[in-house]
């Protein structure tokens, strides 16, 4: 009910309230009441009343708004739960009967609908405030793992620029701990650092304790589990555990793994796994390993039998970082009982080809950092450099003389058909054109050389294609210095076989005639020595690190007058560690030329086959091409990590070898300065180094008594020699058919290879000679010492391609060389 002319019920203390307010400031309905309060009539105002208008539409809103809330809120909190009966009362109400229910409902001026609730009834008097609904989001469409690892790499770049340290460090962790393609890596459990190192402890004790029939395709396994197990620490920010780790183990790979073992020794963070270019290679290929069947079951049931030991990670990184092939042994000759009993007495193994990483595994020659493009590899012109027309025409008239003067005997060639079939090039091999390499133009000396080539050629001594590794095969003429007291470093034969150099610690050169002849002078009137077999050539600051004759033949028989022209050396090329090379003259016994432009020690240096071009090679990590007539070097071949230690020219003049203590071999064009081919596989500095009179292989020797042979069109490795013991093998050389090898070195011993035998390896010590005579070789012994019972100490392990080793007393063999005749000439210096 409302008061008579419509005016507002006056509060309790006489203050005038707006329409549906209660004297405490509360909004109440105006026009309809809540259903069961009673409706109670107002008294009639006073003259003093306000205006209806006193408050505005705004406060009345929000009133009514914040009534609703509180009804709502107290409903959600008591169902049973009824507004207050009067102002300002709290008592609880609680629901009338039926009966009265109905009776109440009458007496209001609206009905309301029974199932609607107080809050509801509110609530439809409050305005709501329309919200837009927000546009549907479209699928994220999958993003490549380039695009993953750059905003990867964003985020811990705001993480680090914002210093939140650990966050970067898990995210880098989580980042880190995925598959080459993206996918996360396989858990390796919630602590993986102990599991890493009690699982591969566990297995590499195993490995050993195995049978000696699989213990040597086992111990394949333990270098990828190694490494990746390493990885694994690192990427789990364990810096300290990775390296006690790392250098705990590295000793068992080192024979095998020296180079990569170098390139992963500084790393102690992920980000080094990053910038390391062999890493690289080791987490974006999976590393190929071949197992026979019977050891590959037996390593998964011994890593399942100790899962949660360790055996579960090292389980895990298998699977996902190798490509374990199986054979079966009757498929594969490296799994037979023979060839696993000779791996057993093996001092060292090597992988083979089929194994370790694409692109990387020993005898790789390719030069970039993609794997794929492993075959590509630039075409060779391998074959023998054309003659000069006018040098041939010369030639080829001298030897029609000579045949008219001496005919050969019945079933022998004349001196014309040698000169056709020397100068012939096999149908698969493509010569250099000679307009790359300028040469000057053929004197009467060159033509006379190329004459008693022939002739030589044709009188040799000839090796077979293959020996079948049985006899001695050839002779060696060993020349022993004495009274040196250790300070010999370098020796070099003549190609006439009249006159060895040999260079020493105390800064000079002498020369020694070696059938015991004077020494001439071409000008003796100037030469006030007296006649002696040697010479002394002084002039370098620092010691001789190398001597080279330049390339001669012998003289001819039977010329006078104007016919006969000098064909012995006249030249000799020495380097020292004072940073120079020299030419010396063997005619007036003096310096002539010094060379300078090396700025560190040289090493090493050698003539080309035509007299005119050599190479040098220094601590400078360069190798220097020059020309004798000029100061100034033609080519620079930059390239090596380490010092260039060994240089060699090719056959043909085209192409120069350079070897360097990074452990690599390098093959250089001569026209254009680039590295064609690049040779991995050494465990040791390579210290010696020549490529076949047939231009096709390439044989180089280290440190580590292990010569291996490079086939250079395909760029691959074909085998590994070993014999030699520990100390460097110093010098080899090749028989004028490329079938033989011989070598010299350290251990006091000359050895000769067949080229095409088989690399199976002997049991125990080789007897060398013929017919079973000889000594056992020992490395703890004398090699020269004969002894019926075997010693304390290792074997040598020597190779079944070895056809016969020539011991000295205690002299190392600093040259060997095989002469046009195929005679074997050595040289060596006595320390007792």
């Amino acid at each position: 009910m409302s008061a008579p002319g419509g005016a507002p019920s006056p509060g309790p203390r006489g203050g005038s309230m707006g329409p549906g307010v209660n004297g405490n400031g509360m909004a109440m309905p105006s026009q309809q009441p809540l259903p069961g309060t009673p409706v109670h009539s107002a008294p009639t105002p006073g003259p003093s009343a306000p205006p209806s208008g006193a408050m505005s539409q705004q406060n009345l809103n929000q009133i009514s708004q914040n009534i609703a809330r509180t009804v709502a809120a107290m409903e959600s909190k008591d169902k049973d739960w009824l507004p207050p009966r009067r102002r300002g009362s709290r008592r609880r109400r609680y629901p009338a009967s039926p009966s009265q229910k109905t009776q109440k409902t009458q007496k209001t001026q609206k009905p309301v609908a029974a199932d609607v609730t107080p809050a509801q009834t509110l609530a439809q008097s409050v305005p709501r405030q329309i919200v837009p609904r927000p546009p549907i989001a479209k699928p994220l469409q999958a993003l490549s793992v380039e695009e993953t690892r750059a905003r990867e790499q964003a985020v811990i770049d705001y993480l680090a620029k914002k210093g939140y340290s650990r966050t970067e460090a898990m995210l880098r962790m989580e980042s880190a701990n995925q598959e080459i393609d993206g996918r996360p890596l396989p858990q390796l459990g919630e602590d993986s650092r102990p599991k890493t190192r009690q699982g591969f402890d566990l297995l590499k004790n195993w490995v050993e304790e195995n049978l000696d029939l699989y213990k040597p395709e086992l111990r394949r396994v333990l270098w990828p589990l190694f490494v990746y197990s390493f990885f694994n620490m690192v990427t789990s920010f364990y810096p300290q555990d990775a390296k006690s780790f790392f250098e705990t183990n590295k000793n068992m790979f080192l024979p095998e793994h020296t180079d990569d073992i170098r390139h992963f020794e500084p790393i102690s963070l992920p980000e080094h796994l990053q910038d390391n270019s062999v890493a690289k290679l080791y987490r974006n290929n999976k590393y190929r390993v071949v197992l026979s069947n019977p050891a590959y079951t037996n390593l998964l049931q011994f890593l399942e039998s100790k899962d949660k030991e360790g055996g579960s990670v090292m389980n895990a990184i298998l699977s996902s970082f190798c490509s374990v092939k199986t054979l079966d042994r009757a498929a594969d000759d490296r799994f037979s009982f023979a060839a696993m009993l000779n791996q057993i007495s093996a001092d060292q193994t090597f992988p083979a080809e089929d194994e370790g990483i694409p692109g990387h595994h020993p005898g790789s020659a390719y030069t970039g950092d993609n794997p794929a493009m492993a075959g590509t590899l630039p075409r060779l012109k391998l074959g023998r450099l054309p003659m000069e027309q006018l040098l041939e025409e010369d030639v080829r008239a001298e030897l029609a003389e000579e045949d008219s003067k001496q005919p050969p005997a019945a079933g022998r060639n004349t001196l014309i058909q040698e000169f056709d079939q020397m100068i012939k090039n096999e149908d698969d091999d493509e010569a250099p054109n000679r307009a790359d390499l300028p040469f000057p133009q053929s004197t009467a000396r060159d033509v006379q050389i190329e004459v008693k080539k022939v002739m030589e050629h044709r009188d040799r001594f000839e090796i077979k294609t293959r020996t079948g590794g049985v006899g001695p095969g050839l002779s060696v003429c060993m020349f022993t210095f004495h009274n040196t007291y250790d300070g010999v470093t370098c020796m070099d034969f003549s190609d006439d076989s009249q006159v060895v150099a040999v260079g020493f610690q105390q800064s000079y050169i002498r020369i020694w005639s070696l059938d015991g002849t004077n020494l001439q002078s071409a000008d003796p009137d100037l030469d006030n020595s007296p006649p002696a077999s040697s010479r002394r050539l002084i002039g370098h600051a620092g010691p001789v690190t190398a001597v080279a004759f330049q390339p001669c033949a012998s003289a001819r028989e039977g010329l006078s007058g104007d016919d006969k022209v000098a064909t012995n050396a006249r030249w000799l090329l020495s380097s020292s560690m004072d940073k120079t090379i020299r030419l010396w003259s063997l005619d007036s016994w003096q310096c002539m030329v010094v060379y300078k432009g090396h700025d560190r020690p040289v090493w090493d240096l050698s003539w080309g086959p035509f007299s005119h071009y050599f190479v040098s090679g220094g601590s400078d990590r360069t190798a220097r091409l020059w020309v004798s007539d000029q100061i100034r070097q033609q080519r620079i071949f930059v390239g090596h990590d380490h010092d260039v230690d060994v240089v060699c020219f090719h056959p043909n003049s085209a192409y120069v070898f350079t070897a360097s203590s990074d452990h690599t071999v390098r093959m250089w064009a001569v026209s254009t300065g680039n590295a064609v081919r690049m040779f991995t596989g050494h465990t040791g500095s390579i210290t010696a180094m020549e490529c076949s009179r047939d231009g096709k292989l390439l044989a180089s020797a280290d440190d580590q008594g292990c010569i291996i042979l490079w086939d250079l069109a395909p760029g691959r490795l074909l085998k590994r020699m070993r014999g030699h013991g520990k100390g460097g093998i110093w010098s080899v050389s090749w028989s004028v058919e490329s079938t033989v090898l011989v070598s010299g070195g350290a251990d006091g011993t000359v050895r000769v290879w067949d080229v095409a035998g088989s690399q199976e390896t002997t049991q125990g010590g080789r007897i060398i000679g013929e017919a079973g005579t000889g000594t056992r070789l020992d490395a703890a012994t004398n090699p020269s010492t004969s002894q019926t019972k075997k010693k304390k100490g290792k074997d040598v392990v020597v190779t079944a391609d070895q056809i016969s080793a020539f011991p000295t007393k205690k002299s190392p063999v600093y040259k060997v060389k095989f002469t046009n005749m195929n005679l074997v000439v050595a040289g060596g210096a006595y320390l007792p």
